[in-house]
Order: structure tokens, then C-alpha cells, then sequence
């Protein structure tokens, strides 16, 4: 699977920074507000934080390998 390089720096920028900041924001606005399910939404955002990664990380092996065979 590979992507073009704007869409996986953009990908990246999210994973390494915005979902685990966001994550952790939710997590502390439920408890500060006693908001119901923040573990539940913290946790989901987390999930999809692996997802992407191991998506880009697939990308990632792909690209270099098919640069070593040309």
C-alpha cells in the first residue's frame, strides 16, 4: 500500500501529535466535567491512532522496498 508523500506527512502530523493530544484533552475534560463514557472515547481515539499508524508503517516498508528494486 503506498500513498503520496503530502497525504503521508499529513497522516503522520496527525498520529505523532494531534490524536494523542486529543486523546489525552478528552480524557481530562470527562473527568474535570464528569462527563459520561471518557474512557470509552479516550480509548476509540487511541485505536485509531494504532490504526493509522500501522497503516503508515506499511506504507512506509512499501515505498522503501520498491525504491531498493528499482
Amino acid at each position: 500500500m503506498k500513498i503520496k508523500d503530502s497525504v503521508y506527512d499529513k497522516l503522520k502530523w496527525v498520529c505523532m501529535f494531534f490524536l494523542p493530544a486529543f486523546a489525552v484533552f478528552s480524557r481530562t475534560i470527562t473527568q474535570i466535567w464528569g462527563l459520561p463514557f471518557g474512557d470509552e472515547i479516550s480509548s476509540t481515539i487511541v485505536a485509531i491512532n494504532v490504526l493509522l499508524s500501522a497503516m503508515l508503517g506499511i506504507s512506509n516498508i512499501a515505498y522503501y522496498n520498491s525504491k531498493e528494486e528499482s
